[in-house]
């Protein structure tokens, strides 16, 4: 571009429709299946890609060792996602090919299958149309180094890698009492996941190889293997502890695999604070301002200066601020799109608060493209709110403010002569956390993406919580 005409004035539709349709992501993918493919006819191969529209798909391996309950939640998580669920079983169990035949001789004979042919499998059946629409879960897939890096030759790159780690003498203890229903597959435990049906009882069978020395042997194969593995999954692999309850390892996997990575794409942050009055967002909002240099935005504050300046949207607002009345929304929305408008708000960014503070505030601002793309809900308890702000005081003399608790006047003659101020004392607040709370569930249902943050503990740890739900991507809800 040519730098004489910089700064290049960008309309703030431009970075949001960028962020909402993830153009960046999208090129991104579309790049590297260029690279991958090297396909002779570039636009057919692009227009291709964009047809299948299934970057977002499940594309997971779980990994684990013997008796972790990787199939278990291989199984569960496809059907959660709606996925195919790929093993060596399945995959040689497919209809008669070549390829097919040759892989169960191997296994028939060694229940192994070589790691070429096995990859060769794989690359077929992700070709598949089920596959291409709705993604894959590999069970226990790589089992070596060799596979690892076959699988990354041929361009099949997961998005989510959750190993399941357990001890040992735990691992060897539930293989020695693993038990499988023939007709259905799922597996049982003879200890801690015996079915009730007796019908079901009576068809369950041990499957070979679960003696103490044999599952010793295996155990000594994965933990050789594993270390070699992982460092082909660095950015994408989670190791979750199976040693718990089957659901809360599930959930925690699931709750991964519905996690998108962070990216590189340009982000620029439009921050939302909502909370009661007391919640700490202005503290918050200066905090966020100070390291990222975002745009403080609060409404309140700008409707002080617009007074203050004498401008022509104060001389609207002060005959309201005279009289004490509420200011209307439409001039309210006016002096704040005019403010969100600004270069420095479209290129760095903003945090705003004390707006909006009702469904129609909301969707008035929405209307208007600025659309924000973090939003944060700080809950405290009334108990503390109260507490945080009926003991706030004003020194007349000074200006200095203190509070009866956190922050004490240091003398006994500057304590005689503290003022409160009228919108401190307990009844008003109680007014404002009334109103703010009618209003609040209406709120977090238009936001649903939005993150709660306890806002009862220290301003910095709640930062940080801030901090990280903005430069993270927003987590899928998990249902």
């Amino acid at each position: 571009m040519d730098k004489t005409t910089a700064p290049h004035r960008i309309p703030p539709e431009m970075p949001e429709y960028g962020e909402t349709k993830h153009i960046f992501e999208m090129m991104q993918a579309i790049l590297e299946q260029l690279l991958i493919y090297k396909p002779n006819d570039t636009i057919a191969f692009i227009i291709d890609h964009l047809h299948r529209d299934n970057d977002n798909v499940p594309r997971i391996l779980i990994l684990g060792p013997p008796a972790s309950g990787k199939t278990t939640i291989a199984m569960w998580l496809c059907k959660h996602l709606s996925s195919n669920l790929l093993t060596v079983e399945n995959l040689i169990a497919k209809e008669h090919t070549p390829l097919t035949d040759e892989a169960r001789r191997h296994y028939q004979k060694s229940k192994k299958v070589p790691s070429r042919l096995l990859v060769r499998l794989i690359q077929d059946r992700l070709n598949d149309e089920d596959c291409i629409k709705r993604g894959w879960i590999l069970d226990g897939i790589p089992e070596t180094r060799e596979q690892a890096l076959l699988i990354q030759t041929l361009g099949i790159t997961p998005r989510h890698v959750v190993v399941l780690s357990a001890p040992d003498l735990v691992l060897i203890e539930r293989n020695v009492g693993k038990r499988i229903d023939p007709r259905t597959g799922e597996i049982y435990h003879t200890t801690f996941d015996w079915p009730p049906e007796s019908e079901v009882q009576n068809r369950l069978m041990a499957p070979e190889g679960i003696s103490e020395l044999e599952t010793a042997r295996k155990l000594l194969d994965y933990h050789r293997n594993i270390v070699k593995i992982m460092p082909s999954y660095p950015k994408i692999l989670k190791v979750i502890s199976s040693d718990q309850p089957c659901v809360d390892v599930f959930y925690q996997a699931l709750t991964y695999v519905q996690t998108n990575h962070r990216s590189n794409a340009p982000f620029t942050p439009r921050v939302l604070l909502c909370g009661p009055v007391g919640s700490g967002k202005s503290l918050q909002a200066a905090l966020l301002a100070q390291k990222y240099g975002l745009i403080n935005v609060c409404c309140g504050q700008l409707l002080k200066e617009a007074v203050a300046d004498k401008t022509k949207f104060g001389e609207l607002i002060k005959p309201f601020f005279t009289q004490d009345r509420t200011v209307p929304d439409s001039i309210i929305l006016k002096i704040l799109t005019y403010r969100l408008n600004l270069e420095d708000c479209v290129q760095r960014g903003w945090v705003l608060h004390d707006y909006p503070r009702d469904l129609d505030q909301a969707q008035l601002l929405q209307n208007l493209s600025h659309k924000p793309n973090r939003v944060f809900f700080l809950n405290v308890p009334l108990d503390s709110v109260i507490e945080r702000l009926t003991l706030r005081r004003t020194d007349p003399v000074t200006g200095e403010r203190y509070h009866l608790l956190y922050k004490p006047p240091p003398t006994t003659e500057i304590q005689t002569r503290l003022l409160q101020n009228p919108k401190d004392t307990e009844e008003q607040v109680r007014l404002k956390l009334d109103l703010f709370y009618r209003n609040s569930v209406e709120l977090e249902e238009y936001y649903p993406w939005a993150i709660t943050i306890n806002g009862d503990q220290d301003p910095y740890t709640v930062f940080e919580y801030i901090e990280s739900g903005i430069i993270n991507p927003l987590p899928n809800k998990v249902p």
